[in-house]
């Protein structure tokens, strides 16, 4: 019997050039085999995502067409949502109660891109020239590798896959080989949906032999990626060969700032949402607290309190509220970062030691950083369940805090005060604002970051554009011979 999870490319599913052990983060034992895509198998799903772009069968179609695969899939996906949902959790250990959300609601995000579609309008433009006229016409930019992470695979890669499918490109999908089940159950959907062979191919596999090939395959136009910026660095210069375009939503060190006239319990359980939620692996983590500091002291017990109460447990058990980190190197990682930070002067409020039991546990854990404002915590993307505080007096104090790191992705403000929202979020250098919430998402709305944050955005209209590019149509509406040919017209 064939394997659940196999690559697939040019419209066939096969295992590939090799497999590799998927491990459970919750027990750490192997769940499942994973097929490696290697350079031949990555050549031949760029070459049928090529040929694929321009075949009838998928150029051919109208935009009100493609509109309705895209419906078909979205479909497919709201229908097939809780086993999908078990997959990331068994692959990546993200608690069922969040995975099972999140994937019902990506199917919203394909039927915001089927309906975007056919509303891709080229212009008229009103040339200053009486015997001619102009248009544009957005056409598909080409063939798209999309690469995403193993946090919320399938959100991430609907921002890339359902712009890119709307504007009528073709996509090679590469799923994190950290966690791959779920897009590789995803591709059975995009089968079963009627896409054309070659139109989507989903493989994964390893940074030489997988990633590396595909970035800097000539026949890719467009590489949009989420993930580190280490791996963007290379990717970006494995691009440059072809002079493909690239989009970049990278991580974050992002601000939640609280002032004292803020609802307090509420700013309390955002920041639980924005640092513990998903164990704090998320690009969007509001991983440092800067708390106003006549607050200070009453904030951090009731969130340490709040903290103590989150139920750890099994991912698969509904009633988890967190659960295991992905890997063990992750978990490393956080434990010399947090050891690091303890020894610059960092106090430790709660937490900070690795939880007793099978599997990549690390507790929710909170760090005053006030006396040690440049402590590694702080100035380092855990991507981890570690909260670093830092108080301020004054506004202007909180703003150079919060614009004071190399990333730009997201914040969060918490003020009952109007104006100095607005003032704040000016000044705050972010692709997201969040005012009173944290961790709210929609496919009408944008993200994306600045500096080590990426750029470009994904989700809303505009992202379609960057899947796009136009082509300006002259037309000479006069019957008179041209006359000089030597002179420009």
């Amino acid at each position: 019997m064939a394997s659940p999870f196999q690559l697939y490319i040019n419209g066939q599913f096969e295992d590939g050039a090799a497999q590799f052990d998927s491990i459970n983060p919750a027990t750490g034992q192997v769940w499942a085999k994973m097929p490696e895509a290697r350079t031949a198998e990555v050549n031949r799903a760029v070459s049928a995502a090529s040929q694929a772009l321009q075949n009838a069968a998928w150029s051919g179609l109208t935009a009100s067409q493609r509109g309705k695969l895209l419906y078909k899939l979205a479909d497919l996906i709201e229908k097939a949502a809780p086993q999908l949902a078990q997959y990331e959790t068994y692959d990546t250990g993200k608690i069922i109660r969040e995975t099972s959300s999140q994937i019902a609601y990506v199917a919203e995000y394909y039927r915001y891109y089927a309906g975007i579609a056919d509303k891709l309008e080229g212009r008229y433009l009103p040339i200053d020239k009486q015997d001619m006229q102009a248009w544009t016409i957005r056409e598909p930019v080409g063939v798209v590798a999309a690469i995403v992470p193993w946090n919320s695979q399938l959100f991430l890669s609907a921002v890339k896959v359902g712009p890119a499918l709307a504007a009528g490109c073709t996509v090679v999908l590469k799923a994190s080989e950290q966690g791959p089940a779920p897009l590789l159950a995803f591709a059975r959907l995009v089968h079963d949906a009627g896409f054309p062979a070659g139109v989507v191919n989903v493989i994964t596999g390893f940074a030489t032999e997988c990633g590396a090939v595909l970035t800097r395959h000539p026949e890719v136009a467009h590489v949009a990626f989420t993930g580190g910026p280490e791996t963007a660095q290379h990717i970006v210069r494995n691009s440059a060969e072809n002079l493909a375009k690239v989009s970049l939503e990278l991580g974050g060190k992002s601000p939640f700032i609280v002032f004292a006239d803020a609802d307090l319990q509420s700013a309390v359980n955002a920041q639980v949402a924005a640092i513990f939620a998903a164990t704090g692996q998320s690009c969007v983590a509001g991983s440092r607290l800067l708390i106003e500091e006549s607050i200070k002291d009453e904030f951090l017990q009731r969130l340490v309190e709040r903290v103590q109460r989150i139920k750890i447990g099994l991912p698969d058990d509904m009633a988890t509220e967190f659960g295991p980190l992905c890997t063990l190197a992750q978990r490393q990682k956080i434990e010399q970062v947090v050891a690091s930070s303890i020894q610059q002067g960092a106090q430790l409020l709660t937490g900070g030691q690795a939880i007793d039991r099978a599997g990549y546990y690390y507790p929710p854990t909170i760090l005053d950083c006030s006396d040690a404002p440049q402590a590694d915590c702080v100035m380092t993307e855990l991507f981890g369940p570690v909260l670093s505080v830092v108080s301020f007096r004054t506004e202007a104090q909180a703003i150079q805090t919060a614009n004071h790191t190399a990333y730009g992705l997201a914040a969060g403000i918490f003020t009952h005060n109007l104006s100095r929202a607005h003032r704040m979020t000016k000044a705050i250098r972010s692709g997201i604002v969040w005012l009173n919430t944290y961790r709210a998402v929609s496919p009408l709305a944008p993200f994306g970051g600045h500096g080590l944050s990426g750029h470009g955005r994904e989700g809303g209209f505009e992202a379609v554009f960057d899947y796009t590019t136009t082509k300006t149509v002259w037309l000479r509406i006069s019957d008179e011979p041209i006359d000089d040919p030597f002179v420009m017209r």
